[in-house]
């Protein structure tokens, strides 16, 4: 992990925050014009969950999300050389996909609180939500409209999404998933879209064909990197960062990585892991500690946390190979994903 702290570092120029402040410049205005085009009983929802006006639909400053997935897409157009502007209509189809499935995830799940704020479809209904998070999905594919070839590879990235959300809900009625399921899971869910965004950005700044393949492999990387970071932050998150309670995920007695990995461990305290997730009534505070602590003795922990470094290394090498060092924006955001407050 050094290295990798270094090589980022190496470019004082260049923070994952400066790269957030720009990207966000270019998507804003382009991802308000597109919201604007849907019908108002579905821009209303869209602009609340996106933090830009509060439920009646009045002017509120609220979080808006590191809009991480169109800041790569930009980045990965000027990291083979291209104008970021280019990349835009991906951009903004990419944030677009992003939060059809967070509107939709949010109701699945259940949770009351993203972003610090009530979910849409506690403020709006389950239905509502689920209705504004199609409606999201459809204009993401209207944006890019005019690129057959982005559309073709977003549809699959969204295909894969969908499977891996499928797989994640299944896992819910199931105690005996594996850990290769469940990181192909994770690889569907997260890697695949933040795949897509690397590989379109870099297409629409003119990357080859070589380049485009390891950008996608960046990505994907990437994504499962950051799925292994943001499981941990769901048990031991802080809540005023995540905006979620803590033990989040061991209160919906969510098959996280980490927990699978615990619970697959062969270990004491894996077996005591699985007889609390069997367990019909809801965990009490004290129960989802003691939860917190079998992940952690059985190994879940630290696998997690090595698993992310590992693939961060890796996801590094692919940038490297497929933009040299003019991938420093990536790799400043790549750090940025994985090292959050854990």
């Amino acid at each position: 992990m050094t290295s990798i702290h270094q090589q980022v570092s190496a470019q004082p120029d260049v923070t994952a925050a400066a790269v957030i402040a720009a990207s966000r410049e270019l998507l804003a205005p382009a991802l308000r014009t597109a919201i604007a085009t849907l019908p108002d009983s579905m821009s209303r929802i869209a602009g609340y969950h996106l933090g830009w006006w509060d439920p009646a639909g009045r002017p509120e400053s609220a979080d808006t999300g590191k809009a991480l997935r169109p800041a790569l897409a930009l980045s990965a157009a000027r990291a083979v050389g291209g104008d970021a502007s280019a990349a835009v209509p991906i951009a903004v189809a990419i944030e677009l996909v992003h939060n059809f499935s967070l509107l939709h995830d949010d109701v699945m799940d259940g949770d009351a609180t993203r972003r610090h704020r009530p979910t849409a479809w506690t403020v709006f209904g389950t239905n509502a939500a689920i209705l504004a998070g199609n409606a999201l999905l459809t204009l993401a594919f209207n944006v890019i409209a005019h690129d057959q070839r982005a559309v073709w590879l977003l549809t699959d990235a969204v295909q894969e999404l969908l499977d891996g959300q499928s797989a994640d809900l299944s896992f819910e009625r199931r105690i005996d998933v594996s850990v290769a399921e469940c990181r192909q899971m994770a690889i569907a869910k997260t890697g695949a879209l933040l795949g897509c965004a690397c590989e379109l950005g870099g297409l629409a700044g003119g990357a080859s064909s070589d380049q485009s393949i390891r950008l996608r492999g960046f990505g994907r990387r990437l994504g499962l990197a950051f799925q292994f970071v943001d499981d941990l932050l769901g048990i031991w998150g802080n809540p005023t960062l995540t905006g979620k309670p803590v033990h989040s995920d061991l209160r919906s007695r969510k098959k996280s990585l980490p927990v699978v990995a615990a619970m697959n461990s062969g270990t004491r305290a894996g077996e005591e892991l699985a007889a609390l997730y069997c367990r019909q009534a809801p965990l009490s505070r004290a129960e989802l500690a003691q939860a917190a602590g079998f992940v952690e003795l059985a190994g879940g922990r630290d696998y997690g946390q090595d698993q992310a470094d590992a693939l961060l290394a890796n996801a590094m090498a692919d940038l490297t190979g497929a933009a040299g060092s003019r991938g420093d924006e990536l790799a400043a955001l790549a750090l940025m994903a994985t090292h959050r407050e854990r």
